[in-house]
């Protein structure tokens, strides 16, 4: 099974936007990184027809918020790990189904 370039793009983009903006202090910084691998990671979806790059971009985009709330739960870390495994999984899944 191929992993598509999307999945760790999107990896990258929830954690390192978030390690952006805890460490540098700047938000836009953070929100920079995680539109930088959403653009990156949108255009590999791309050619999987628009249904699968607006669900995917609706997961990546929902997994930022959703972090915010969780957070408050059980902390920023766990939380930003805890969307980031779902995103990376429901993106794999999605994009092996759609490849076939």
């Amino acid at each position: 099974m191929r992993i598509d370039p999307s999945v760790p793009l999107v990896a990258a983009g929830l954690i390192g936007g978030y390690s952006a903006a805890r460490y540098s202090g700047r938000r836009e910084l953070g929100g920079a990184v995680l539109a930088v691998a959403g653009i990156a990671a949108g255009s590999s979806w791309l050619r999987r027809g628009p249904a699968v790059t607006g669900a995917l971009s609706a997961a990546y985009l929902g997994a930022f918020g959703a972090s915010h709330p969780l957070a408050k739960k059980i902390g920023a870390w766990p939380s930003v790990l805890a969307v980031t495994a779902a995103t990376v999984g429901i993106t794999a899944a999605a994009t092996a189904r759609a490849g076939q």
